[in-house]
């Protein structure tokens, strides 16, 4: 009997589902999802295992009556060509019925979200979240005190005098976003963006690229297109694809995050022991189209269909992801504590979390204006769910026996435009301006820019 916790270290979903399919239906009830998905595909596996078994009696004694052949009389020779070519058919009728049989398999089963670690929370939805620690004294002013009591009781608040501006009214009111001239060039949820905030912008693509290069990742700028076999292999395509962006007579949809493209770099491919754990740094932007989000966010920049992120990634034996989620979210934490930002870490409840996740932290900031953490950053331990997908071994040498699949984990370290609002909101001073984090103090001196506050700028041409 296989320890339970030692599951999604080592074995595929289809291992399960053919040895311990009650894991996978209890992970299923665990995520509040339809079990019929597993008992198909557990039938499915059934009838390919004994029509595989058909065909291999079949290929055995074709084999029998062609070795025959050469010693029998001619009438019988007559016959045994005869039943021989019978049989020919049957296998390649057999062969048709396991290929097909195959691919509404490989449906099913790539329909089926990855199992639920022991330890994630069991909830329905994001109520059931748990908060795993938190960092930073939250800005909170003095009014809503009484509230914040209510809503954090354990949390000791930093108490200002002055209500802060929303990020969205403040990027208006001061001269850096212009939302509709956006839309009018391009529709709802796009922006421009100008001044401070793209310097800004640039100083924190930079200081999260130098924070995780320390720390031995690869930066790669990906692909913004790919096709539909990688994005399938790379997202829950079924529930995702309304979120997608699909390019007009082309099999490529434009990326929703870097870690779909990053996900098919090694696709068909076998890795070498050696070789991992591979650690990638993936800067892009990244297209949304935020359906299913209508009147949330509505304003500013923090729910958009555009926007820039760096993605970490990682290829990795099996062994080696359950430390590597926690190496993630570490990382996250240490940017955002650099930049000064309050945050709490949860883990997400089994009905909250993606579906390629057996684990899932999430990272949110403290928003001063809106008096509640929002989510900024992500850190997801696929195991194999990807690499399944997408075909992607690793073995001690290639050419060798094939070890297995690797466990591939993405974390988000930074998204420019969500960073950029928490900045706004808890930097902000009473008369409007935004201190800047000191520790983009030099990437910003590098491009020549000396200012340590954000202040009113226009707008080329004026407000609209």
């Amino acid at each position: 009997m296989l320890d339970w916790s030692e599951v999604g270290k080592k074995y595929s979903i289809e291992y399960v589902l053919e040895n311990m399919p009650s894991l996978l239906i209890e992970s299923l009830e665990k995520r509040f999802m339809d079990k019929s998905l597993a008992y198909r595909a557990e039938r499915l596996l059934r009838t390919r295992k004994a029509l595989q078994r058909s065909l291999e009696e079949l290929r055995a004694y074709k084999n029998s009556l062609t070795k025959r052949i050469p010693k029998a009389g001619q009438d019988e020779r007559k016959a045994l060509i005869e039943e021989s070519r019978m049989i020919d058919g049957e296998i390649r009728s057999l062969e048709e019925r396991i290929a097909k049989i195959d691919r509404e398999y490989r449906s099913v089963l790539n329909r089926i979200p990855n199992l639920v670690a022991p330890d994630v929370p069991v909830a329905e939805d994001e109520s059931g979240n748990r908060v795993v620690r938190r960092w930073g004294r939250p800005r909170v002013y003095r009014e809503d005190l009484d509230r914040f009591g209510e809503l954090f009781p354990d949390v000791e608040p930093e108490v200002i005098d002055f209500r802060p501006i929303g990020h969205a009214d403040w990027g208006e009111e001061m001269g850096y976003v212009d939302i509709i001239r956006a839309g009018r060039a391009s529709g709802s949820r796009f922006y421009y963006l100008f001044n401070d905030l793209v310097i800004l912008e640039l100083a924190l693509t930079m200081y999260t690229m130098e924070f995780l290069v320390k720390r031995g990742y690869i930066p790669v700028e990906p692909p913004y297109m790919i096709r539909r076999r990688v994005m399938e292999g790379a997202a829950f395509f079924e529930a995702f694809e309304e979120m997608l962006y699909k390019v007009c007579d082309e099999d490529l949809y434009l990326i929703a995050t870097s870690e779909q493209s990053i996900a098919g770099l090694y696709m068909d491919e076998v890795l070498e022991t050696r070789e991992l754990p591979i650690k990638l740094a993936g800067w892009s932007p990244c297209f949304r189209r935020e359906a299913g989000a209508h009147g949330k966010d509505t304003k500013g920049i923090f729910r958009v269909h555009q926007f820039n992120k760096v993605e970490q990634f990682i290829f990795c034996e099996p062994g080696q992801s359950e430390e590597l989620h926690e190496e993630l979210i570490r990382n996250e934490e240490e940017l955002y504590r650099g930049l000064g930002i309050p945050y709490q870490v949860v883990v997400l409840a089994s009905g909250d979390m993606n579906r390629l996740a057996i684990k899932q932290y999430d990272l949110e900031a403290w928003m001063p204006a809106q008096l509640r953490y929002r989510e900024l950053c992500s850190a997801s331990n696929c195991t194999d769910w990807q690499s399944y997908r997408l075909n992607i071994r690793y073995a001690v040498e290639r050419g060798k026996e094939i070890k297995g699949y690797v466990h591939t984990l993405n974390g988000t370290a930074m998204a420019m435009q969500r960073t950029i609002t928490a900045i706004i909101e808890n930097f902000q001073e009473g008369d409007g301006r935004v201190r800047i984090p000191p520790v983009l103090r030099k990437y910003l001196d590098a491009m020549g820019y000396d200012k340590e506050y954000l202040e009113p700028r226009k707008i080329p041409g004026g407000k609209p």
